[in-house]
């Protein structure tokens, strides 16, 4: 990452590969609406999910760099696939060498740290991309905070076009929904809880219920990530004081402003303006 970045006070980065993120950032601002916002979609090179490790990491790098010369010090990656292959990378190897005082967040711990207290079986699902669910971070996290859990993971790499192709409620996406669910449920039977591990997920979430067999929890993450958040700048003054908040949301995205502007706006209710950037 480079050097010579901003030192005053700047927005709060919310990064995803789309604008699945979106999701993150409404719960965000609704909590915590006294703050500035940048939110990042790589619209342009989306999906992540399929991507290898190296070259999601090295997107992500890219994003978090642009934010950060944009004057944010703290970062939310609002896509589980970037914290899932990026972040931990990200905090030991690059922020070390760019600026130790800024932060990187993700959205799989926030999420993992309820699940203890809704499960009842100790089974639990999670639906995800084929990335998150490949590199394990859900059981990963989950048996360090609850060892006596049982995860199990259904990759469900159609998912994510359904919704970025404004698909999420034709015919064809409950197929692709229901054999999800039912793959996920047939590999455990008592599961009673079911994680969305991938930030466009809730953009299908009445399909989903639609699918779900009764009683069966579904857990989205806006709330909980917004709700970490929260606790995290009441215990990092820090990181707090480096925030501003006049109440602001900018919006940018390495695709076309129309394209993401539509989408944008219609999911959060308001007419936003969007500038295109370059993460190359």
């Amino acid at each position: 990452m480079k050097q010579d970045l901003p030192t005053i006070p700047g927005p709060i980065g919310v990064f995803d590969s789309g604008y699945g993120g979106l999701t993150i950032l409404k719960q965000i601002r609704e909590t915590l609406p006294e703050y500035d916002y940048i939110y990042l979609g790589d619209n342009a090179r989306t999906p992540y999910g399929t991507r290898s490790f190296e070259v999601v990491y090295e997107f992500t790098r890219q994003a978090v760099e642009k934010l950060f010369e944009m004057g944010c010090h703290l970062v939310i990656l609002a896509c589980n696939t970037a914290s899932a292959k990026a972040l931990r990378s990200i905090q030991i190897n690059d922020l070390p060498c760019s600026d130790p005082a800024r932060r990187v967040l993700g959205v799989i711990r926030p999420t993992v740290e309820c699940i203890g207290e809704i499960t009842k079986s100790r089974h639990v699902g999670v639906l995800a991309t084929t990335g998150t669910i490949k590199s394990d971070s859900y059981p990963l996290e989950i048996h360090k905070l609850f060892p006596d859990i049982t995860v199990s993971g259904e990759a469900s790499p159609m998912w994510v076009p359904l919704v970025e192709n404004n698909e999420a409620e034709s015919a064809g996406a409950d197929y692709f929904i229901r054999k999800s669910i039912d793959q996920l449920i047939s590999k455990d039977s008592l599961i009673d809880t079911v994680i969305l591990g991938c930030t466009h997920y809730p953009l299908l979430l009445s399909k989903i219920e639609q699918y779900m067999p009764e009683g069966i929890k579904i857990v989205t993450q806006g709330n909980y990530v917004a709700s970490s958040l929260k606790n995290y700048l009441q215990r990092h003054p820090e990181i707090d004081e480096k925030c501003t908040k006049c109440k602001s949301t900018i919006f940018c995205t390495t695709e076309a402003e129309d394209k993401f502007s539509e989408s944008a706006s219609i999911f959060l209710n308001e007419n936003i303006s969007v500038q295109r950037i370059s993460l190359e």
